[in-house]
């Protein structure tokens, strides 16, 4: 009864003052509870930047030369281009003296090789990279073939004729093939695979560089 009475007993102005600041606390806590909230969403882009001038946030990002060097040559090995061609390749062994179908040798082979082109970015220097503010300059390496195979699995002998006195040579299919391999390279090199190398790896590193928050990107 002594605690009903107590309450009672507080004036209502006092009460009224009493519920306004328990409202206002309330009302700064959940404040600070969505700044946070919306802090905590907004990474990139325009939200980040209004997050940033809401909290008072600010993100540094290291632009300097040798870091964005760094960044690039963690790209490694860049392959941009997968360059997949049959080839149809003959090799022969022949006598100047003897007929061919007594110890001639002569296989056809109908291989698919692969090619892949890109730029090797571990050999990007320092000096290849200019920055200026938000503007970049960055000089690529020379786009170049990183790997070239011959895909045995689906490599087939189509023909292979043997003279009458020998057997056939093991060594002939293997130079057969070394050759495919490289008649693969050529065609893909002369259809212009380092080109398109070069353009994609511009766009990948472009695309990078646009992220680190540069404004203007120039790759050659």
């Amino acid at each position: 009864m002594s605690i009903n009475a107590s309450v009672g007993s507080i004036p209502v102005r006092t009460r009224r003052l009493l519920v306004s600041l328990g409202t206002l606390v309330l009302g700064i806590a959940l404040g600070f509870l969505l700044i946070s909230v919306f802090a905590h969403i907004a990474q990139t882009g325009l939200w980040g930047r209004v997050a940033g001038y809401v909290t008072g946030r600010d993100t540094t990002i290291d632009v300097s030369s040798t870091a964005v060097v760094e960044k690039i040559r963690q790209l490694s090995r860049l392959e941009t281009v997968v360059y997949s061609l049959d080839k149809i390749v003959e090799g022969s062994r022949q006598y100047p003296y003897l007929p061919d179908f007594l110890v001639g040798d002569k296989l056809l082979l109908i291989a698919h090789g692969e090619v892949i082109a890109g730029v090797d970015l571990s050999q990007l220097n320092a000096g290849d990279v200019s920055v200026k503010g938000d503007a970049i300059h960055v000089r690529l390496p020379a786009p170049q073939v990183l790997t070239s195979r011959i895909d045995n699995g689906r490599t087939k002998v189509y023909s292979r004729t043997t003279g009458l006195l020998v057997n056939a040579d093991q060594d002939l299919e293997s130079q057969v093939r070394l050759a495919a391999e490289q008649q693969i390279t050529q065609a893909a090199l002369s259809d212009g695979i380092l080109d398109k190398a070069r353009q994609n790896a511009r766009a990948s590193v472009t695309t990078l560089l646009y992220g680190l928050g540069f404004h203007i990107v120039d790759v050659q």
